[in-house]
């Protein structure tokens, strides 16, 4: 039943990646007053309105090759990447929260606390699910157009500060929590405010280091800000340096690179990588 679970998590987050990702289209669309795409989706290209069958999150695009069946034109990578995410994200909260319900002992560093299951736990589960959502409509939408929409940040602080203050509620507003909460702001949000300000915007964007600092607050600890912090410049400069050699003027994007870094912490977390590290 378990197994069974985590697969239906894995498959509601791939289907809300390519809601995501199409929603990003539509709204830059929207934002540059062009034609609007319809209700259903459609090939950026020649326009066809797919069918069910071309609209399956990840198989489809693995069959038709990331190309159109109408016109052959390729779609791209952004879909699958943003469909696998998302389900991945999904995947490990709920692997993350069902271990420190069944498990003993465990606890997934800072995303649940083990024995203590309540109304209040499963609050913060659905929060940190909207969470991951409005994140990945953020990198979506930053790696294809170079910006976070406004109000897709400010709903993520907000439902960032929900978690962070259940969090202290659940805990008994215990210091250290809010101690290692503000330390991981620091080392995150921090060191992407500081870079801003230091290049005065040509290295990071504006929204960086607030992204930065929600992704930091969610996940509450310094140890996993600096993970964050360390993956998601290694990505950047892994994926974007052949980039940066053919074009020297070229932007890097942080969003996608942050969100990634994320997820991949998140998978840390939820399979008790940290805690066996700390506890050594």
């Amino acid at each position: 039943m378990e197994i069974f679970i985590h697969c239906l998590m894995f498959v509601f987050g791939a289907c809300f990646g390519s809601f995501l990702c199409c929603q990003a289209r539509r709204l830059k669309l929207r934002e540059d007053k062009k034609p609007k795409l319809g209700a259903r989706s459609v090939c950026p290209h020649c326009l066809h309105r797919l069918k069910w069958y071309e609209n399956l999150p990840i198989i489809s695009w693995l069959i038709q090759k990331g190309k159109c069946r109408h016109c052959h034109r390729k779609i791209g990578v952004t879909e699958i990447i943003s469909e696998l995410a998302t389900g991945l994200a999904f995947l490990f909260v709920s692997i993350a929260f069902s271990r420190a319900s069944l498990s003993t002992g465990f606890t997934p560093f800072g995303l649940f606390q083990a024995n203590t299951i309540s109304p209040l736990s499963y609050a913060i589960l659905v929060a940190t699910i909207l969470l991951v959502l409005f994140l990945i409509f953020l990198s979506i939408y930053d790696g294809l157009y170079g910006e976070l929409p406004t109000f897709a940040l400010i709903a993520s602080a907000v439902i960032a500060l929900i978690i962070v203050i259940l969090r202290l509620v659940t805990d008994g507003f215990a210091m250290p929590r809010v101690v290692d909460t503000l330390l991981a702001i620091m080392v995150l949000g921090g060191t992407y405010l500081v870079l801003y300000l230091v290049s005065k915007g040509k290295w990071v964007g504006d929204g960086d280091w607030i992204l930065g600092s929600i992704i930091a607050a969610v996940l509450g600890t310094p140890m996993l800000a600096l993970i964050v912090l360390f993956l998601s410049n290694f990505a950047a400069c892994l994926i974007t340096l052949p980039l940066v050699k053919k074009t020297k003027n070229h932007r890097i994007y942080f969003g996608p690179f942050l969100v990634l870094a994320y997820i991949v912490t998140l998978l840390i977390a939820s399979t008790g990588v940290m805690d066996y590290l700390v506890s050594l």
